[in-house]
């Protein structure tokens, strides 16, 4: 009886404290500050042959110009309705045809293009224009204007990747339209990673909190990892995988997302690896599984997955293997919220 008066008489005050927009702390503590991460993110992979025919469908129901950005959001299935890939990122698809611009905008967001499929489609920042191919990385950095065509004859299809959720956090979401299709060009082709790009900086260069190298070409890259694979020890949950970084700083390309390349051998069976920043990861080569707490995925060229904060996994790579990633851990280390374990096996 007594115990019932008490939280008679609980309620009774919880109800009185409503009006006043008052909550008590007692009654949701534990679902707020967790043991350990407790995300609705889920593990997902989205592969690229089962789902290649829709991405291009909607390029005959739709133009980019009137779609704006013609993208099919890679919506995880834990946060759905959400536009999210993982709680604080989103990512897509985008497809531009042959012929086609989507129109020169801006927005506070930074997004990543990672090409998946097609060569010779472009995209232009801040009035420098850079050609696209398979396994290269771009970056769009924040309120930079952008735009993206395609004069090639081949589809192309990139994965974007935005800190879309990050900025809607802070409530700093802005874009604006340029009210031109394609911006004027300002400086010629491959100007970026000549002043940027070549291990030299001009002389009176600021850092930049984005990186001013916005094209990293998979070829270099790929050759970047073949000569450590040669050379270095492999580290044994991820094998060789290396950051793109920011010239002038040395710090992560893009100020909210982390992004790296990786290259596994054949026949690589890594050790149980997780961390707080939830991964997505784009298969460039090669064939392989990841292994998961209840679930093992089968990845291969070209697929998408995601893996959540905190969950345990393990790479096997069946052939040799590059996979190109992406996550929150640049907010994560800056924040001091960032954490790692590892589990050799056996």
């Amino acid at each position: 009886m007594t115990r019932n008066n008490s939280e008679r008489a609980r309620q009774e005050y919880y109800e009185r404290l409503r009006p006043n927009d008052l909550a008590p702390l007692w009654e949701v503590m534990s679902s707020l500050v967790t043991p350990e991460p407790a995300s609705a993110c889920r593990p997902a992979i989205w592969h690229y042959e089962q789902i290649r025919g829709q991405v291009h469908e909607a390029g005959t129901l739709i133009t980019a110009k009137e779609a704006e950005r013609r993208v099919l959001i890679l919506e995880n299935p834990g946060l759905v309705g959400q536009s999210r890939i993982t709680t604080s990122l989103y990512a897509g698809l985008q497809l531009i045809l042959p012929g086609e611009v989507a129109p020169a905008h801006r927005h506070t967001q930074s997004a990543l293009r990672f090409v998946v499929e097609g060569n010779g489609a472009y995209t232009a920042v801040e009035g420098e224009k850079t050609l696209m191919h398979e396994g290269d990385f771009v970056i769009t950095p924040s309120w930079a204007w952008h735009d993206h065509g395609n004069d090639s004859d081949e589809p192309m299809v990139w994965l974007d990747g935005l800190d879309i959720p990050i900025t809607a956090l802070f409530d700093a979401s802005f874009a604006q339209p340029l009210g031109e299709d394609v911006q004027p060009l300002s400086r010629p082709l491959g100007d970026s990673n000549a002043r940027y790009g070549a291990g030299l900086l001009p002389v009176d260069v600021e850092q930049r909190p984005t990186s001013p190298v916005f094209s990293y070409p998979y070829e270099r890259t790929r050759e970047a990892l073949a000569l450590l694979a040669r050379t270095s020890e492999w580290d044994p949950c991820h094998g060789v995988r290396m950051k793109y970084v920011n010239p002038t700083t040395g710090g992560y390309a893009i100020p909210t997302m982390a992004t790296f390349m990786q290259l596994l051998p054949a026949g690589f069976s890594g050790d149980t690896y997780r961390s707080t920043d939830a991964t997505v990861f784009s298969v460039v080569e090669g064939a392989g599984h990841i292994e998961l707490p209840e679930e093992t995925f089968r990845w291969g060229k070209r697929d998408t997955f995601v893996v959540p904060s905190w969950c345990p996994y393990r790479l096997v790579a069946e052939d040799e293997s590059t996979l190109f990633s992406f996550s929150d851990r640049a907010v994560q280390e800056k924040l001091g919220f960032w954490r790692e374990t590892r589990e050799a096996e056996g």
